[in-house]
């Protein structure tokens, strides 16, 4: 079984967790999980970053160098600026560079997607969670994953086959998957997410609703055709915040 620091050092070379023993590791530690989804979303910031549009270097072109204007200098001789001065350019550097990435960072930030966006570009980095499958997770898992969320379920909802802690929005929610009548059915549980309205999902094979919820929402998104009228009303029903 692989351990955390293993782990860590496999998903460094692929974020994707797709090694050998990733996925089974991770839904099995809260902690590497909500790791992976930091790293995740780093990558996702890199790629933006790299993707920005920048003009040709263009080399202005330089005078000659009139010789006779030359001063040469005595060898040995010792600079005008002193230890304190180039100390204090050191940190000019250090804190221009800090102030640039946090700028950087913060412009690229995964909060910068509407909710929508970020839910269906959540799904797209886990599609290991949507496995068919008539076996369910632990109820230590589970229990564990809801516990982190200020949140409860009720155990009836349906056949639990997946439960993560995964981040969305810089907080760590649960990531549920249920099994539908067409297939896995994927359900975000936000709280401190509110929305307005009822907010439809749309993205490559799949649909569903961000439904609003007291201090919070919840995301269900199933394959195009599953219907999901019903799991909405019941998982309403079974869902409360403790916030």
């Amino acid at each position: 079984m692989m351990n955390c620091e293993a782990y860590k050092e496999a998903l460094g070379a692929d974020p994707s967790a797709s090694f050998e023993g990733g996925s089974e590791h991770s839904a099995d530690c809260a902690s590497c999980s909500a790791f992976t989804e930091e790293m995740q979303a780093f990558e996702i910031r890199i790629a933006a970053a790299l993707c920005i549009d920048t003009p040709d270097l263009k080399i202005p072109d330089l005078p000659e160098i009139e010789y006779d204007n030359v001063v040469e200098l005595p060898f040995g001789r010792k600079s005008a600026i002193t230890t304190q001065a180039w100390l204090a350019v050191a940190a000019t550097v250090l804190l221009a560079v800090f102030v640039g990435f946090r700028a950087v960072d913060d412009y690229y930030a995964p909060s910068g997607l509407s909710l929508a966006d970020e839910v269906l570009a959540h799904l797209d980095h886990e599609p290991g969670a949507l496995a068919v499958t008539n076996v369910a997770v632990s109820n230590d898992q589970l229990s564990k994953v809801i516990r982190r969320s200020s949140g409860t379920i009720n155990a009836n909802i349906g056949l639990v086959s997946y439960a993560k802690s995964c981040t969305i929005n810089g907080r760590v929610i649960p990531h549920l998957v249920l099994q539908g009548e067409k297939g896995p059915i994927t359900l975000l549980l936000m709280p401190e997410e509110m929305i307005d309205q009822a907010t439809t999902l749309n993205g490559k094979g799949v649909n569903g609703v961000i439904l609003p919820m007291g201090n919070g929402s919840i995301a269900i998104i199933g394959e195009r055709g599953e219907p999901l009228t019903e799991l909405e009303k019941s998982i309403i029903n079974s869902v409360e915040w403790s916030i």
